[in-house]
């Protein structure tokens, strides 16, 4: 009887940890399911943000590139070019240049870059009316030639003192009997 006393108090026990046992396992399996479908969410989890930062990275790409190119286009649009022309005319003797000058700088705002840069077009290159009509004159003595060598200047004295009086002159007139300095020069080729 005592046996079967021990087999009665200890069968309760032996059920006990048999279902514990039992128990244990389906949670460990209960576990790992769990914990599968959490890995497998967390794989998940782990792709779509990949892909989001990727996604993420060619935005922010884009978003430089557009933001550098309306920061240039801004910039572009504050630089600007002023340009001013006027006409410019070059007399020398008996020419006249007309050139038309356009003269350009580079401003960003307000504020010049560069300095004038000239750029000239010649429109009409020609002989000077003006100068033309002078030349021509009828009334104007012809000018002398200043000879400053010394040959030119000896030949010109001795054509001087070797011309015969015309009629047309007045008899007050003195002969030149005296050699006349015609430059500033002439005594330093030898003249006297």
């Amino acid at each position: 009887m005592q046996m079967e006393a021990f087999l009665w108090l200890f069968l309760p026990v032996f059920v006990a940890g048999g279902s514990a046992l039992l128990s244990y396992y389906v949670m460990q399996a209960r576990m790992e399911v769990a914990l599968a479908k959490e890995r497998e969410s967390l794989a998940e989890a782990r792709a779509m943000i990949s892909s989001h930062k990727v996604t993420l990275d060619e935005r922010v790409k884009a978003t430089e590139e557009t933001c550098k190119r309306q920061a240039l286009d801004e910039f572009m649009h504050d630089i600007r070019v002023e340009e001013r022309s006027y006409m410019r005319e070059t007399r020398s003797l008996n020419a006249l240049k007309k050139t038309m000058v356009m003269q350009e700088r580079i401003f960003f705002r307000n504020i010049p870059l560069s300095n004038w840069i000239e750029r000239e077009m010649l429109i009409e290159d020609g002989v000077d009316p003006s100068r033309q009509l002078t030349a021509e004159s009828l009334f104007t003595p012809p000018a002398l030639q200043t000879v400053e060598t010394p040959l030119a200047i000896a030949k010109l004295l001795q054509e001087v003192k070797t011309a015969p009086a015309k009629a047309s002159q007045a008899p007050i007139q003195p002969q030149l009997t005296e050699p006349v300095l015609l430059t500033q020069h002439a005594t330093a080729f030898g003249a006297q």
